[in-house]
């Protein structure tokens, strides 16, 4: 894959020779996607497209520190251990805390420019999906978050991630039990699921939806609440081939756990919202 995209110079004046990886990059362009297409979305209800971007401003602040407490209080031992090293490191991120805390932000600075939530929420909707699908391309690029070993045709191999896709680092960091024969077959080094990819055509699906029921005829709200159930169902269907050490519940991780609560979540605001008829704020 391709972790860094190319080093600043030594005579840059400030991050002499750190590298841009593709990681950050994508995640500058999946914010920037999702700046977009929530402009248009505000501009069809009417609003000024510009507020587009002071929502999105907020949702970064709270993606990239809600992303790193979730991963920080995840990882506890580390965070004991080390708290600078694991709260300032490049890497370290997971996406369920980032969304929790930029949803927090982003409804406090709705409610400051006193926009309705519902119809906002519904604009917003499939900017979060598409911005989604682009992330995860960074998360492929890079190397990071990838599935269990498979021999299949989808197999891909990281040998230059964060974490390599090696037999030693999938059995030691996930505790994976890796067969003998994968490892005679193609040696240290296996083909893994590319979860990443899977998560971007799922999403990339979600926010063609949504895009074409943003017309609806439910109540605001009613499409957030659509994409929140979806988005649940895409997590929990992936991780079902993630490679992970978080299965704190049997054969559950858990992400699983709070995707199950986000569908059952949507799919009764769907339920509640589906029933009234027009476009009243939530």
């Amino acid at each position: 894959m391709y972790p860094n995209l190319f080093h600043l110079p030594e005579w840059f004046p400030i991050g002499a020779g750190a590298p841009i990886t593709t990681f950050g990059v994508m995640m500058m362009l999946s914010f920037l996607t999702a700046g977009y297409v929530l402009r248009a979305g505000l501009a069809r209800e009417g609003h000024n497209p510009d507020i587009a971007w002071s929502l999105v401003f907020w949702a970064v602040i709270g993606g990239l520190v809600g992303a790193r407490i979730y991963y920080a209080l995840l990882n506890y031992p580390r965070l004991l251990a080390d708290p600078t090293g694991v709260l300032f490191a490049r890497g370290g991120a997971v996406w369920y805390g980032g969304f929790l805390l930029a949803a927090a932000l982003v409804v406090w600075q709705i409610r400051k420019l006193e926009l309705p939530l519902g119809k906002t929420a519904d604009a917003a909707a499939p900017a979060l999906a598409l911005a989604y699908a682009v992330g995860r391309l960074g998360c492929f690029l890079v190397g990071d978050d990838y599935g269990r070993p498979t021999d299949s045709w989808v197999g891909v191999a990281f040998p230059n991630g964060p974490t390599p896709s090696t037999a030693s680092v999938i059995s030691s960091q996930f505790g994976i039990t890796v067969d003998p024969a994968m490892i005679e077959r193609y040696g240290e080094v296996l083909p893994v699921h590319p979860t990443q990819l899977y998560e971007t055509a799922i999403s990339t699906l979600i926010f063609l939806l949504l895009w074409r029921l943003r017309g609806h005829n439910h109540s605001a709200g009613w499409l957030f609440m659509m994409w929140l159930a979806l988005a649940g169902a895409e997590r929990f269907f992936v991780e079902i081939f993630r490679a992970k050490d978080d299965r704190f519940f049997g054969v559950f991780t858990l992400a699983q756990m709070i995707s199950l609560f986000l569908v059952a979540f949507g799919a009764v605001w769907m339920l509640k919202l589906g029933r009234g008829k027009g476009t009243a704020s939530v």
